[in-house]
């Protein structure tokens, strides 16, 4: 409604004074800790692919529908929120065999630029920062859909769906293979945000 309330504004400034209307911002909206899902995926000695999620994952979206080129990302995951179902595996995960958890508590991600391909579709390229090492990396992203919340019509949530890959070894964690694991990891994200 904010939207719709803000191009008709728009429509009116430029019918009354014959000027071009205001060129609406980006707006913004913080991720749902509670419906963001950053899951993933690895070869585990080519007998299945060893899954697991992040739970803990919060961070800004400005999302500009008229150029998303203009939007931009920030995501920040707790590295010890790492779950595989199995306490054991997560505790030597979290350990400095793996994501030193304790000396580097978060995994990040910010855009650095954004491309179009479809209607609903993009290319994000962003720098990821993981055990410390910093490397760029793509996400395949569609844009679901945007919508009130069915119970309260006043709060507006939007939707994004990405899927990316990186590969362990250029990002200093060398163990995996040791373990059969990798080295690539495949990444399955689902975010929901909210517009503020």
């Amino acid at each position: 409604m904010k939207t719709l309330t803000k191009l008709c504004s728009a429509v009116s400034f430029a019918a009354v004074t014959g000027f071009a209307a205001p060129v609406l911002a980006a707006d913004t909206y913080m991720i749902d800790p509670a419906h963001a899902w950053v899951q993933f995926s690895t070869n585990h000695v080519g007998w299945a692919n060893a899954r697991g999620t992040f739970n803990a994952v919060s961070g800004e979206i400005e999302f500009d529908k008229e150029d998303v080129t203009k939007s931009s990302v920030n995501v920040v995951i707790e590295a010890a929120s790492i779950d595989t179902n199995l306490e054991a595996r997560d505790d030597h995960l979290r350990s400095p065999d793996f994501l030193n958890a304790e000396e580097f508590p978060t995994i990040e991600f910010v855009s650095t630029s954004i491309e179009k391909t479809g209607d609903r579709t993009g290319l994000i390229t962003g720098d990821m920062t993981l055990v410390g090492v910093t490397k760029p990396v793509v996400l395949d992203v569609v844009w679901n859909s945007e919508s009130p919340l069915p119970w309260n019509d006043a709060k507006i949530k939007t939707g994004f769906s990405a899927t990316g890959s990186i590969d362990s070894k250029e990002f200093g964690i060398t163990k995996m293979e040791g373990f059969g694991l990798g080295p690539v990891i495949n990444l399955m994200i689902d975010i929901e945000a909210l517009k503020q």
